[in-house]
């Protein structure tokens, strides 16, 4: 059952299956990092990208890669809630941070 529509019907907004399953699937890791403390979600992504800045090789690459995923994550959740400036901006991010962990690679 789709949880936007109690009844068993389409989602009301046109959303597709996969959506509401992963939006759904992120309720509960979402719910957690609401009540982690900023400081310590700050001091992990900042942790991430010092070890995607200064690590080499895999070591670099991974740390990148963590963080791409997770904003991936954030970005596909808020994707329609964003104007066309919004979303040009995570698509910048998550390239960017992809050629930096690709680059690590050579």
């Amino acid at each position: 059952m789709n949880p936007r529509n109690a009844r068993g019907g389409s989602a009301p907004d046109g959303s597709s299956g996969l959506r509401t399953a992963i939006e759904a699937r992120s309720a509960a890791p979402l719910v957690l990092l609401s009540r982690t403390p900023r400081w310590v979600l700050l001091a992990v992504v900042f942790g991430l990208l010092v070890i995607g800045m200064a690590g080499s090789g895999w070591v670099g690459a991974s740390g990148l890669l963590v963080l791409l995923v997770v904003l991936a994550w954030f970005a596909y959740l808020n994707w329609p809630s964003l104007d066309l400036p919004g979303r040009i901006l995570r698509l910048a991010a998550l390239v960017v941070l992809a050629v930096f962990a690709v680059g690590h690679l050579w």
